[in-house]
C-alpha cells in the first residue's frame, strides 16, 4: 500500500528558484503524488515551470484565485491550457466566481482535448487562528470549522471538485459534503516536524483517518537532510492511517 500512501502527498515547491524547484522535482518524482507550484515559485519562474515539472510528474498550480468572476475564469482557462492536474480558487470569491470558473476550465478542456484539472476552493488558510478569523476577516460568531464547512457547502454548491481545509475541519467538511468530494489538507506536519508559520496543524496519520484526500506537505521533505527518506516516512505514516480505517 505503500505506492498508494505515496500518491497521496502533494509536496509544495515553495522556494526561490526553477533551478530549485527542479532538483527537488527530479529527485523526488515517484516518491509523491503531485508538486504544486505556489504564487510564490509561479511569480518568480511563470508558467514555464509548471510546463517543465509536468514532463515528469502531475502539478497542482496552488494560485488561490480571487478576483472578478471573469478575469478568475480567464486564468483557469489559462491553467487548463497549461494542463495541471488541479488549480486552486478562494471560496470567499462567491458562488458566481467558482461557477463561472468551473464552466470555463470545462469548456476549455473540451475545446482543446485536455483533461480538465480538479478545480479546488480554499476555505479558511491554516495560518489563520480564531481570534484572526474574527478581528481581521471579520466573521464572528462562528468557530473556524464552521466557517470552512459553510465554504465547503458553497463551493460544492458551485460545481467545483472538492475544498482545501486544515485536518482540524476535515471530519467536519466530510460529514457534510460526502464522501465523493475531495477533501485536500493543509498544516500537515509530521511529529518530528515544527510548526512553522501554520496556526492549525495536524498529522498525515490523523489528516487521513480523518477523511482527507491529499496532504500538502513542504518543509519537512524539502528542507529534509535526506528528503526522500523523509517523502518515505511520511508515506509510511499515511499508510499506516489507511490500515487503522480498513481495520
Amino acid at each position: 500500500m505503500l505506492v498508494r500512501a505515496n500518491d497521496r502527498i502533494i509536496l509544495a515547491l515553495d522556494v526561490d528558484t526553477q533551478e530549485q524547484a527542479l532538483f527537488l522535482a527530479d529527485r523526488l518524482c515517484g516518491h509523491v503524488g503531485l508538486f504544486k507550484v505556489g504564487l510564490r515559485l509561479f511569480s518568480i519562474a511563470g508558467p514555464e515551470i509548471v510546463r517543465r515539472i509536468q514532463a515528469i510528474s502531475p502539478v497542482s498550480v496552488d494560485l488561490k484565485l480571487h478576483d472578478i468572476p471573469s478575469t478568475v475564469a480567464a486564468v483557469g482557462r489559462a491553467l487548463t491550457n497549461l494542463g495541471c492536474a488541479m488549480l486552486t480558487a478562494h471560496a470567499a470569491g462567491g458562488a458566481v466566481m467558482m461557477k463561472e470558473l468551473v464552466n470555463a476550465v470545462s469548456d476549455e478542456a473540451q475545446r482543446t482535448a485536455k483533461p480538465a484539472p480538479m478545480v479546488l476552493a480554499e476555505t479558511v488558510l491554516t495560518s489563520i487562528s480564531q481570534r484572526q478569523l474574527e478581528d481581521d476577516l471579520l466573521i464572528s460568531n462562528m468557530l473556524v470549522r464552521d466557517a470552512a464547512v459553510r465554504y465547503a457547502r458553497k463551493a460544492q454548491d458551485a460545481g467545483v471538485d472538492g475544498v482545501i481545509c486544515s485536518a482540524n475541519e476535515v471530519a467536519a467538511v466530510r460529514a457534510a459534503c460526502g464522501k465523493d468530494f475531495k477533501i485536500v489538507t493543509t498544516g500537515i506536519r509530521p511529529t518530528w516536524s515544527g510548526s512553522n508559520d501554520q496556526r492549525r496543524i495536524n498529522t498525515p496519520f490523523d489528516a487521513i483517518k480523518n477523511g482527507a484526500d491529499y496532504v500538502v506537505i513542504g518543509r519537512p521533505i524539502t528542507r529534509a537532510v535526506h528528503p526522500v527518506a523523509a517523502a518515505h516516512a511520511i508515506a509510511e505514516e499515511i499508510d499506516s492511517a489507511y490500515a487503522d480505517l480498513d481495520a
